[in-house]
Formats: C-alpha cells, sequence, structure tokens
C-alpha cells in the first residue's frame, strides 16, 4: 500500500470553495490525496471552510503554513500575482505545485520555477490542461490528417464580461467576509489574457503547436468595476487584440477583450479554417465529429453540445461518480496530473514547459502593444 498524498489548497476564494475543496474531500480519492490544510489570510473564510469540510489544518499565514502544514503537495488558487513567489517558496519548502493558470506573470519567472523545481526533483503541474480533453486532441489529429485541407487561419479566445463581479461565492462564502475580485483588474496578473485567454492559448497552442511571434493591440476598455457598492479602477489592460504567427503563413487572431466573443457558443476551444472546412469547435463543417469519450458525454444534460463545460468535463480523466456534480472539474482533472505523477511518475500533459510558452506569449502581445512591434518568441514545449 502507497500512503495518499497530502495535500493542501492556498488560496479559499471562489475557485477552490466552488471546486477544489469539494473535489478533494471525496471519499473516491482518499486512497491516492487527502485535504489536509487550508491557508487564506481571510481567518473567517479559512477556519470556517476547514471546520465545514472537517480539515485538520488551517493557517492565515503562507510562511506558517509551509513550516507547519503537513503536505507533501498544494494546488496554489491565489490571485495570479502572487504565484510566482509563492511558488517559488513552495519548491524552496520541498512542496510539489500545482499552479491555477496562470502559472506566473512573465517567462523568466515560469523558467526559474522549472528550474528549481528539476534541481530540487519536484513536480510542477500548470493549469490549464486543455490537452487532456478529447476533443482537442481529436481536433489535432483531425488538422494533421488534413481533413480540413490547408489550415489558413484560425481564431479563439474569451470575454472578461461581468463575471467575477457576479459569482455567487464572493457574497455567500464561508465566514462574513466577501471575497474580493479587484485583483482581477490590477497588475500584475489582472486582465483577460492570464486569466481566461490563458485556456483558449493552450488549446490552440496545443493544437497547432508552438507559435514563432506575436503583434498586438491592447488597452483599457472599461475603466471602472464595481463590488459590493466599491468602485474599482481598471488599472490592468482588458481589452487585447493579437495576431499569432505559427510559420509558414498560418495565423491565427486570439482575443482577450472586456466583453463579448464566441465564448457561449464554442467555449474555448477555437475555430480553424482550412481549404477545405472549418473545425469549430465540437463541429467539422456543422456536424458534430465523433472523439473519444463523446458516447458519454452525450448523455449530460447538456448533451455534450459545450466544449468545455458539461459532459465534455465528465470524460476528463478522473471525472465521475460524485465529481460529476461537482464544478470546476477541470481544474480537478488537473490536480489529479500532479497525484498521479508524482505516485507512478511520468510526464503530465499540463506541464510547466506548455505553460511558459503561453506566459511568454500574454507578455510578448503587451510588449508589441507598446512599442509597435512584431515580437519573435523563443520558447517551446
Amino acid at each position: 500500500m502507497v500512503n495518499p498524498l497530502k495535500f493542501g489548497v492556498v488560496g479559499v476564494g471562489t475557485v477552490s470553495l466552488r471546486g477544489l475543496i469539494p473535489h478533494l474531500v471525496q471519499d473516491d480519492v482518499r486512497d491516492r490525496v487527502v485535504l489536509t490544510a487550508l491557508c487564506d489570510p481571510v481567518v473567517d473564510r479559512v477556519e470556517t471552510a476547514a471546520h465545514q469540510y472537517a480539515i485538520d489544518q488551517a493557517f492565515t499565514s503562507y510562511d506558517e503554513f509551509l513550516e507547519r502544514s503537513d503536505v507533501d503537495a498544494i494546488t496554489i488558487a491565489t490571485p495570479i500575482g502572487l504565484h510566482y513567489e509563492q511558488g517559488k517558496k513552495a519548491l524552496l519548502a520541498g512542496k510539489h505545485v500545482h499552479f491555477n493558470k496562470t502559472m506566473t506573470v512573465t517567462t523568466a519567472e515560469a523558467t526559474e520555477l522549472i528550474n528549481l523545481a528539476r534541481q530540487r526533483n519536484l513536480r510542477i503541474v500548470a493549469s490549464p490542461g486543455e490537452m487532456l480533453r478529447p476533443h482537442n486532441v481529436r481536433t489535432r489529429e483531425m488538422i494533421l490528417d488534413g481533413a480540413i485541407g490547408d489550415v489558413a487561419w484560425a481564431v479563439c479566445g474569451a470575454a472578461f464580461e461581468a463575471y467575477h463581479e457576479a459569482e455567487p461565492e464572493r457574497d455567500f462564502g464561508p465566514g462574513r467576509t466577501p471575497i474580493d475580485p479587484t485583483w482581477y483588474y490590477r497588475k500584475p496578473g489582472g486582465g483577460p489574457l492570464y486569466d481566461m485567454t490563458v485556456y483558449s492559448l493552450h488549446g490552440m497552442t496545443g493544437i497547432l503547436g508552438p507559435a514563432r511571434a506575436v503583434t498586438a493591440l491592447s488597452g483599457v476598455r472599461i475603466c471602472n468595476r464595481s463590488f459590493n457598492g466599491k468602485l474599482i479602477p481598471t488599472e490592468a489592460d482588458d481589452n487585447t487584440l493579437m495576431l499569432l504567427d505559427f510559420g509558414e503563413s498560418l495565423f491565427a487572431v486570439v482575443y482577450g477583450t472586456a466583453a463579448g466573443g464566441i465564448r457561449d457558443s464554442l467555449d474555448f476551444s477555437g475555430t480553424y479554417f482550412g481549404t477545405r472546412g472549418t473545425i469549430a469547435g465540437l463541429k467539422l463543417n456543422g456536424e458534430f465529429y465523433d472523439y473519444e469519450g463523446r458516447d458519454q458525454a452525450v448523455l449530460a444534460p447538456d448533451k455534450g453540445t459545450r466544449p468545455g463545460f458539461g459532459g465534455n468535463e465528465w470524460i476528463l480523466p478522473n471525472i465521475q461518480g460524485v465529481h460529476r456534480q461537482i464544478p470546476e472539474q477541470h481544474v480537478f482533472a488537473d490536480i489529479m496530473q500532479l497525484v498521479d505523477v508524482i505516485s507512478t511518475g511520468g510526464e503530465t500533459v499540463a506541464s510547466p514547459e506548455h505553460a511558459r510558452h503561453v506566459i511568454e506569449i500574454i507578455e510578448a502581445a503587451y510588449r508589441s502593444a507598446s512599442s509597435g512591434s512584431r515580437e519573435i518568441l523563443r520558447t517551446t514545449f
């Protein structure tokens, strides 16, 4: 018998309350992973959540958490601007790390963490693992097999809209303190590119391969947001359009915008236009195509019609039984990637090298928008 991995959750915010903690406390995973500690600076929230889920340890100090908690690995679900510092401290403390998107804000930070983990024989898994999705794997296969001829261009992206101000967990989570969304609109780490377009970029680069260059326009379109009667000035760019060059004149338009987009119909999968047809989300030339697990996806209430939700979350690795009823299934699938590679070895699909390449695209897009230049990309995966 191998002892289950002792796990900690850092950041008891909306994603953790909605999905990560409920997934990790289920009986069916206790032979592999046990949630032993929570950490969040808001004392009433972390203590109430720990009591609610019968978790032994609750910390408000991250340094104390790393020193005193009984954990082998952690998931970092804090504001993105904190990920590098917290991830580095965790690796130095000997902890394996799962990063909720995005792993870091800069390419240099990501490289430092990758090298540190390698030096210390620790594992990193970086969400979002979009190539764990069977339909993305099938899309890549169809493109390579010439199902739509020569791909000429593609489009993907995501829109901020008012999602983060409206999450119900912000007002009705454990404790008395509302969960403030201000960081989503501040630097470093705020804005739709790091928070939402990162899904699209992981999917598209997983399907088409690493990008080679980027040109972009970017700025702030919605100058103020609000939460609980408080005005939140927008500091981080919330309206970005980029043009990616994949080589041999294959281009893609990628957006991370304040509003609009095609998120409701295609989610984050993207649309690929070829000389003999189009792949748009789950459809090849307007008809649903087949992929591994689709026979199970169509049994869900949404009948498997949305690439990133519903039945197509059901067919991710480790999403069975009660986990099909708990939100944030894709993040749980990524966390279990970390559990599996620690236990059995091997490589993870949600690799830190892939995450670093996406981070470089975002970082280069902001540079391009500022300078007006075409930015050459140097990382790969």
